[in-house]
């Protein structure tokens, strides 16, 4: 079944465009990343999927469903974001337990208290952490705040805006593991945006290389790893990094999961 739909999506900016005729599927339970470098428009696709980016024109469909251009609770709970900065993304003077209380209030669901703790539980946070400030994490457990608060709603497709750039990165192992194994024992579909093509090769299945607002080239990971790209300016993007197409080897002493990142 297909998770996520996009046909001919156009995004603009203050009357200037910024993506072009975008189109493609991502089928339920994939990871399906969007790459390319910096202005390329691959976070102003994911911007237009969350409903953070109003001025577009195209189809967006969660599980057949059409996205409108107004404020669309219901599509926001069959689709969550998990943005790049876990420092920007969380409230300096709201608790844990408030962030993650919120989208219950917004969408008027109950059942929290057994949500959030299965979703803190998800990502590796005690539950002591549920009345601490934002202030009082580090960065990774942020960031898995972050991942918690998007998966309260029990959504069924995560949109992932670089999870791990901007984080240390002795951290970013523990994120992407953390993440493969949510999405192996949820049944989640992923939608990653990232610039970094080891990050590709270690959480996706198949990825789009984005250039100007367009999509050059639609592959596999087994094309990426081999470089067996067909368009010229997706061999030349693997080529800055030949030689980290694989990610390497998780840290000594790491906690998360031993067979990753």
């Amino acid at each position: 079944m297909t998770a996520l739909s996009i046909r001919d999506l156009s995004v603009s900016y203050d009357g200037s465009q910024v993506t072009h005729g975008i189109s493609f599927d991502v089928a339920e339970g994939e990871s399906f990343a969007l790459v390319g470098e910096s202005g390329s428009g691959k976070s102003t696709v994911l911007r237009a999927i969350s409903g953070l980016a109003r001025n577009w024109t195209g189809e967006i469909c969660a599980f057949g469903d059409p996205r409108t251009h107004n404020i669309d609770r219901a599509f926001a709970r069959s689709c969550q974001m998990v943005f790049q900065d876990p420092y920007g993304s969380l409230h300096p003077r709201k608790t844990i337990d408030a962030t993650l209380t919120e989208p219950f209030l917004i969408h008027g669901m109950g059942d929290q208290d057994r949500r959030i703790e299965a979703a803190l539980d998800a990502v590796g946070l005690d539950r002591r952490y549920r009345f601490r400030f934002p202030h009082q994490l580090s960065g990774g457990q942020r960031q898995r705040v972050s991942i918690a608060r998007a998966l309260v709603l029990e959504p069924k497709i995560l949109l992932l805006d670089e999870p791990t750039s901007a984080l240390d990165v002795s951290v970013q192992a523990e994120i992407l593991n953390l993440l493969k194994r949510i999405r192996r024992e949820q049944g989640l579909t992923y939608i990653l945006v990232t610039h970094s093509l080891p990050v590709v090769s270690f959480l996706a299945d198949r990825l789009a290389i984005m250039r100007h607002g367009r999509i050059v080239e639609l592959a596999s990971v087994q094309q990426l790893r081999q470089g067996s790209f067909r368009d010229p300016y997706s061999r030349e993007l693997r080529s800055l990094t030949q030689g980290q197409i694989s990610p390497p080897a998780t840290t000594h002493g790491q906690s998360e999961d031993q067979d990753a990142y």
